[in-house]
């Protein structure tokens, strides 16, 4: 790099000092974060109840092609973490709702997930699926 590009690099720093990118200011949250013990959320998961989140897991495969909603999964699975009953529900999984049409991504895919944290058991009218927390108003991004 000669001076003159070095000089006009410095004086554009402050300029690009101020750009972040989207994800820079939302609260992240841990798939290992999310419970204490057992199968209570923590006290960090409980917080964040509300708020826009990001999270990085991978997405399981949908159970149907037309439902509105996937798995955001701790580590890769080819087939969907199903749950009948909430006391099953295991600590490593979010469902995650979006809106309109969702392009979905290969299973071994890393998917960098936002949307807001909702808790609470709530069963999917449409499917019957148990879900303890959920992503609403999901996007996600590749990594």
């Amino acid at each position: 790099m000669d001076r003159r590009n070095f000089l006009g690099a410095l004086a554009t720093a402050p300029l690009l000092a101020g750009i972040t990118p989207a994800f820079a200011n939302t609260p992240s949250l841990r798939f290992r974060d999310m419970y204490a013990r057992g199968k209570e959320l923590s006290e960090t998961a409980m917080a964040l109840q509300g708020q826009r989140i990001e999270m990085t897991g991978y997405m399981a495969p949908p159970l149907k092609p037309e439902i509105n909603f996937f798995v955001l999964t701790k580590i890769p699975m080819a087939t969907c973490p199903f749950c009948n009953d909430a006391a099953d529900w295991p600590d490593d999984i979010v469902v995650s709702y979006f809106e309109g049409d969702m392009e979905f991504t290969r299973f071994s895919n890393l998917i960098r997930v936002e949307g807001i944290f909702d808790t609470g058991v709530k069963t999917d009218a449409a499917t019957g699926f148990v879900s303890k927390v959920r992503l609403l108003e999901t996007t996600y991004t590749r990594l």
